[in-house]
């Protein structure tokens, strides 16, 4: 069945006036802004309007190469500078990515039909990432290790580990892009950034903060291709003999191809991947705050992001009074074109998202769940929805829906609250509402996750924190001293007085 066309939509299209220029985006190599060596060039649509906004580079394999050399070439004189300077550099990146929000904030709504809010916390949180990770400059040390060996001194070192590969998603573009390259280079790495290619104008505009901040030439390297050549283009850098370490966030399913590609180069990953994030209601959880945090959680940004609350685990003593309070709250969050700025929601990131998370919501009902609000999707757009009486046989019970979709699974106990929690695949962020504390951080230590929020929302970051999950989540964490351990090697040297015994 064909979707629905939303009168809003269409009203919205028609008042539009003539379409801006789209966004012409180069490749970053060497400190140059260059096209593509092909010329090709691929094109970005507006998932809420269907116009032109981006026009950009499409990188071939050679490219990537000279990304990757560029890198690589610049890699000796970045990792020998100061801490000092690098955290200069990284300190005069943040402000000027707050300075050029509203080009980060036009280039996101354009792109990824993201709202002026949620563009801006983009920019805000990068901000911090980058001010986290000029702090970080100075933490990169070593440590005295103790020795049964005369007149030798032993200690443990760090140093950058050499180029890095960075691929971040559509998303957060602004947090995620940041947050691949950071603290990369406050180790004193140099980056490739491959940019989304639901994205690439807003990824690049990271490039121009870091090239005005004054970061020297093939340091940072940002290159962008067609869908088509994606996989052709990873491979081919995670091959490349320069390349040391790789990040990347994103789906599960693309994960596990970057994982396996970088097995075979024996090449080390940090993975951030897909989630599906419970969200336990407790039978003393205070219902108000649980409905706010799980509203928040389940919608902001259209369900789009990796935290975001999927499964509203509830006990039965509290479920009709929490589910009533619920839906009340979700039948306020509509979508809508977020250059009005009228209603709450956006678009979901292509009209062919909002097919699929409705498909999940068909799934469901055909297996018994109600459906109480929400669901219908109109192109890219869809209102917030919440589905009952999900159960384990339901597509929505265990895959990621990405979208504006909160499930309610009803349990009769904390420890089948648990176990229903731990039924799944993924094990990024979760959360445990309950007012006895001890209690609740009970629950949550028995929460196969990487992050758990007691009585506050799954979806949180803070870029001084461990952030990462585990089973099909990924491994390994961005944020605070944990990262440094990521992006740097680390080495055992000793110093001897220049006598030695030995067996032979």
């Amino acid at each position: 069945m064909a979707p629905a066309i939303n009168p809003v939509v269409l009203e919205n299209r028609r008042d539009r006036s003539a379409a801006t220029s789209p966004r012409l985006v180069s490749l970053l190599i060497g400190g140059r802004d260059v096209p593509a060596s092909s010329s090709a060039a691929f094109e970005r649509l507006s998932p809420v309007s269907g116009d032109l906004v981006t026009v950009s580079a499409a990188a071939t394999l050679e490219d990537a190469v000279a990304a990757a050399d560029a890198a690589a070439a610049a890699f000796p004189g970045w990792s020998q500078s100061s801490p000092g300077h690098r955290r200069n550099l990284l300190e005069r990146a943040a402000d000027l990515l707050v300075a050029r929000a509203p080009d980060f904030t036009a280039a996101m709504m354009a792109e990824t039909g993201a709202t002026r809010e949620w563009s801006r916390f983009n920019v805000e949180l990068g901000a911090r990432i980058f001010q986290e990770a000029a702090a970080a400059t100075t933490q990169v040390g070593g440590s005295i290790i103790p020795t049964d060996m005369q007149g030798r001194t032993s200690f443990a070192y760090r140093q950058p580990a050499g180029v890095c590969l960075a691929i971040a998603p559509w998303n957060a573009p602004v947090i995620l892009g940041v947050r691949s390259i950071a603290i990369a280079l406050a180790c004193g790495n140099t980056v490739v950034l491959k940019s989304s290619e639901l994205c690439p104008a807003t990824h690049r505009l990271i490039g121009e903060v870091l090239q005005e901040a004054g970061l020297p030439e093939g340091v940072i390297n940002i290159i962008s291709n067609a869908p088509a050549d994606a996989s052709a283009i990873v491979e081919t850098l995670i091959a490349h003999p320069v390349i040391r370490r790789i990040n990347f966030t994103g789906s599960t399913r693309v994960g596990r191809i970057i994982a396996q590609t970088a097995a075979k180069h024996l090449k080390r990953c940090l993975l951030e991947l897909g989630g599906k994030a419970a969200f336990i209601v407790l039978d003393d959880a205070d219902l108000d705050e649980a409905v706010k945090a799980a509203a928040f959680g389940a919608y902001f940004n259209q369900g789009q992001i990796c935290m975001s609350t999927e499964r509203i685990i509830v006990m039965d003593e509290v479920a009709d009074a929490f589910v009533e309070k619920f839906v009340a709250k979700a039948r306020s969050l509509r979508a809508g074109d977020p250059l009005r700025g009228e209603l709450p929601l956006s678009s979901l990131v292509t009209a062919e998202s909002a097919r699929r998370v409705r498909g999940l919501i068909d799934d469901s009902i055909a297996k018994g769940a109600v459906l109480l609000t929400g669901g219908e999707n109109y192109d890219a757009m869809m209102d917030a929805a919440v589905v009952d009486h999900v159960t384990r046989p339901m597509r929505l019970y265990r895959e990621e829906s990405f979208g504006p979709v909160a499930v309610v699974i009803r349990v009769g106990s904390a420890d089948e609250a648990v176990t229903v929690a731990n039924d799944c695949e993924y094990g990024l962020s979760s959360a445990v509402f309950g007012r006895n504390i001890g209690r609740a951080l009970d629950v949550a230590r028995r929460i196969e996750s990487g992050i758990c929020h007691i009585n506050s929302a799954t979806v949180a970051d803070e870029p001084q924190a461990p952030f990462g999950g585990v089973k099909a989540s990924g491994y390994g964490k961005f944020g605070g001293p944990a990262a440094l351990d990521e992006f740097t090697e680390l080495r055992w040297i000793t110093i001897s007085d220049g006598t030695g015994d030995y067996p032979i």
